[in-house]
């Protein structure tokens, strides 16, 4: 019973962290309307001390408060959307390894394999390189490295599903083999893969923050990694500009880690 009502406490507080974080994203454009890249007072403002910049101004004057509402527009966007792409892709990989085994299958895991010894973030950082840096080439970037777990774990369970009775049901009407395979076995099997939500979204939103870091992020968005960048360079006389996007970052990894492990508990228990 402690342990449902831990679990409890856990899901809802991350939920209500994610649903504010949700909040800023949506209303950024309502409360900071305009450029949130643009001037709009002197540089180098303390937090607390000027009512039209509640959170300070950075060393070009721009509003630190504005670059965290935009910013959590772009981390939430960026982190959310590659999280889908990686798991909608490796689901329907790890659909067809399992349920046609035989050669496709040990391309497909081979394949699977080779992008698994290359760390995602390197991955990212190649394909950024090539294609220049921008949302759209964002996510595709995180994703790319991001897939073969959500395709090793579909591909075990469709493994364990492809000899029941409503599959062999599916070929005596005549079904295809990809009928078979997306129509019946996926949604079956895209439970586990989906549980992989929560750590594919927490990895997702530290590989966007590493990248805008280094100088790697859209240059026409604000993120919260290149505010923390740019903090670094005024740390010792500023150190809230690195610090407060910093706990931003912390709060939705938090979060997003939260809601996944009481989502993952709450399947374990259902399943149990």
């Amino acid at each position: 019973m402690n342990r449902i009502l831990h679990t409890d406490w856990q899901g809802k507080t991350g939920i209500a962290l994610l649903a504010i974080l949700a909040l800023m994203a949506l209303s950024a454009p309502l409360l900071f309307a305009g450029d949130p890249l643009a001037i709009t007072g002197d540089p180098l403002l303390r937090p607390f001390i000027n009512s039209a910049h509640w959170l300070g101004t950075d060393r070009l004057g721009r509003d630190v408060l504005a670059g965290l509402f935009h910013g959590a527009r772009t981390t939430l966007l960026v982190a959310l959307s590659s999280a889908a792409v990686a798991l909608i892709a490796g689901s329907l990989i790890g659909t067809l390894a399992g349920f046609l085994g035989g050669f496709t299958d040990n391309m497909l895991m081979r394949i699977t394999e080779a992008f698994q010894t290359v760390p995602g973030f390197l991955l990212a950082l190649a394909m950024i390189n090539v294609l220049g840096a921008s949302i759209p080439t964002l996510i595709i970037a995180i994703s790319i490295g991001g897939w073969t777990q959500a395709a090793r774990v579909t591909r075990a369970e469709v493994l364990s599903l492809r000899e029941r009775d409503f599959v062999a049901a599916a070929r005596t009407l005549g079904q295809g083999p990809l009928s078979i395979a997306f129509r019946e076995i996926l949604p079956n099997a895209f439970g586990p893969a989906a549980s992989l939500a929560g750590v594919s979204v927490a990895a997702a939103i530290l590989i966007e923050a590493s990248l805008a870091f280094l100088g790697f992020g859209d240059p026409n968005s604000v993120t919260w990694g290149t505010m923390i960048a740019e903090g670094r360079t005024v740390l010792r006389s500023a150190p809230y500009l690195s610090i407060i996007p910093g706990l931003a970052l912390v709060v939705t990894v938090l979060a997003v880690h939260l809601s996944g492990q009481a989502l993952s508990g709450r399947n374990g228990a259902a399943d149990d």
